[in-house]
């Protein structure tokens, strides 16, 4: 399975932007879906946003219009751009790779995301 680390998690004040970065120990043409997913303390990890393969995009109705992830096949990389995050955005943020028949999850280890009011 692809190793995932992610980064550019950190505090920032509500109406601030962050971008995450998910690197990927290996390429990650075949991978059919990356994504993003969050924690917030108590609460069940979620999808905040997808990208297949092909480029199908798929965002969390809570994200839609604030958040961009976007899937750089040469750097191995995924990046989450996140705009006018409010507290209700903080959590801890994973990367996420489905690949494989049949599907196999790997997960990194988070990176946190505080935002204060």
């Amino acid at each position: 399975q692809v190793q995932l680390v992610e980064s550019g998690g950190g505090l920032v004040q509500a109406g601030g932007s962050l971008t995450l970065s998910c690197a990927a120990s290996r390429s990650i043409i075949s991978i059919k879906v990356m994504g993003w997913y969050r924690q917030a303390p108590g609460k069940q990890r979620e999808l905040v946003a997808t990208i297949t393969r092909g480029g199908t995009i798929n965002y969390a109705d809570s994200v839609k219009g604030r958040f961009t992830i976007s899937r750089d096949n040469a750097n191995n990389t995924v990046l989450l751009q996140m705009n006018s995050l409010n507290p209700e955005d903080t959590a801890v943020y994973y990367c996420n790779a489905v690949e494989g028949v049949p599907s196999a999850n790997s997960w990194g280890k988070g990176t946190q995301v505080t935002v204060s009011s």
